[in-house]
């Protein structure tokens, strides 16, 4: 079933290296899109990612991805709500913790996109049948791109 229609904007202010591409982050959030989204994926350093959590979450530490739901901002030309959103991906975050889970990078990051997209559709994971529902909906999505299911050791 092809992506829902979506636009999307990458940012990247962060000075890490190895960054994904514009091109994987447009492909990872469109497999895990179910509707129709203006989305922007920013992926930041340390101070923005904690400034955020902070200000918006009041909890003083550096996230690994955050996600600014906006609900519906309109409507496609079939009527279908649009669903706006902002995901926050820190760089020195995702590169920790990849290298303690001894993963790829991209392999994170492709995670971390796809776990925000879902939480900008609603998904969560605070109780534990949310949570088993979002954590199979992203392991069946990593597996398009030939990547482990995060959650099994």
């Amino acid at each position: 079933m092809p992506s829902p229609e979506f636009s999307l904007s990458v940012q990247f202010a962060s000075a890490a290296d190895d960054l994904p591409s514009r091109a994987q982050v447009r492909r990872w959030v469109a497999a895990a899109l179910e509707h129709p989204a203006e989305v922007t994926v920013r992926i930041v350093d340390a101070d923005e990612a904690q400034a955020l959590n902070q200000d918006f979450r009041k909890k003083g530490y550096v996230p690994n991805v955050l996600t600014f739901e906006y609900g519906e901002v309109g409507r496609d030309e079939s009527g279908r709500g649009v669903l706006g959103g902002d995901v926050v991906i820190c760089a020195p975050v995702v590169e920790r913790e990849a290298r303690e889970q001894d993963k790829p990078l991209k392999h994170h990051y492709a995670h971390m996109t796809i776990h925000g997209v879902l939480h900008l559709q609603g998904y969560d994971h605070l109780d534990p049948a949310d949570a088993d529902i979002m954590e199979s909906r992203e392991a069946v999505i990593l597996k398009r791109f030939h990547i482990p299911n995060p959650y099994q050791s």
